[in-house]
């Protein structure tokens, strides 16, 4: 089999990447859900690219597939079958997955280990996505699903980028060793510093800015509730008890949960609510993999500039 030049596999990687969270980022945007066969989609492509890229070496590549289903086991619904035998079944199969797969890496690892010669950077750098992403999730740093797939998705697709059109010397020595999604992640989470400043400098323009709400939030017609995708921050402003709503799981739960808000809000006589809009994460991801592609890690690229 004729190998596949890495820039060709670069660049349909990222292409794959880009486009793919463009739409999710549409999507996320319009309907506020992302539909799980886009990241399986993306997923599945990433994993047939790596082995495009570990082809000749049997030992490299059975790690790849090792982390490609790792990764990909959390696209696909592979544990409703198992819940009709026990609700508990699908945790601990996944829980073994978990320990497998790290236990073979780190006994590959020891063996041989981690470079060209051994386990590959890339490999690794899967493996640490995969548990950034769950990690940050089951501790709510990341609040959808979709963000933390979208992140295990970048990593499998692009696990190490060092092609970047514009970085300093010492930032681009550091890439080479650093988990693709984690740049994401950092540039997605500088980058929407800018949504503070954004909405200050609106309160300020209409004189409504309050120290220190004024940089989360703003307010609005209680009318306009039912169609805006935002959170109540104040509800009341004085006098009408805070919402006890469980969370809406869908988009039209969360209009409905909405306008019954307003309907209350207008009842009390409250004409405006403050609130804090419900961006959706996706769109500061895609921000933070175009930084990523342009200028690598925006922390190091700082950091090494000055």
């Amino acid at each position: 089999m004729t190998p596949v030049s890495p820039n060709i596999l670069f660049g349909l990687r990222a292409v794959v990447l880009l486009a793919g969270l463009g739409f999710a980022g549409y999507q996320d945007w319009v309907e506020r859900e992302v539909g799980d066969g886009l990241w399986q989609v993306m997923g599945l492509i990433g994993a047939l690219v790596g082995v495009l890229a570990f082809w000749g070496n049997l030992f490299q590549l059975g790690l790849w597939l090792l982390v490609s289903v790792w990764a990909l086991e959390h696209l696909f619904p592979w544990d409703v079958p198992l819940e009709s035998y026990s609700e508990r079944l699908p945790g601990w199969v996944e829980i073994g997955v978990y320990a497998l797969s790290l236990l073979v890496l780190i006994v590959a690892a020891l063996s041989r280990g981690i470079g060209a010669g051994g386990v590959p950077v890339p490999i690794v750098a899967v493996a640490a996505s995969i548990l950034l992403a769950r990690g940050l999730f089951e501790i709510g740093v990341l609040y959808g699903g979709a963000d933390a797939k979208a992140l295990m998705v970048a990593g499998l697709l692009l696990p190490i980028d060092t092609t970047v059109l514009w970085s300093p010397a010492g930032a681009a020595t550091l890439l080479a060793y650093y988990p693709f999604a984690l740049t994401v992640l950092i540039n997605a989470a500088l980058l929407a510093v800018a949504v503070p400043v954004a909405i200050a400098v609106r309160n300020a323009a209409r004189h409504e800015f309050v120290f220190p709400r004024g940089f989360t939030g703003y307010t609005i017609p209680v009318a306009e509730l039912p169609e805006r995708f935002v959170w109540i921050k104040d509800p009341t402003f004085d006098n009408a008890p805070a919402s006890t709503e469980p969370e809406p799981e869908t988009t039209e739960e969360d209009r409905e949960l909405r306008r019954r808000q307003a309907e209350e809000l207008r009842k009390q006589g409250i004409e405006r609510v403050w609130v804090t809009p419900q961006l959706p994460f996706i769109l500061w991801i895609l921000a933070g993999a175009v930084a990523a592609l342009v200028a690598g890690n925006l922390v190091f690229a700082l950091f090494s500039a000055i």
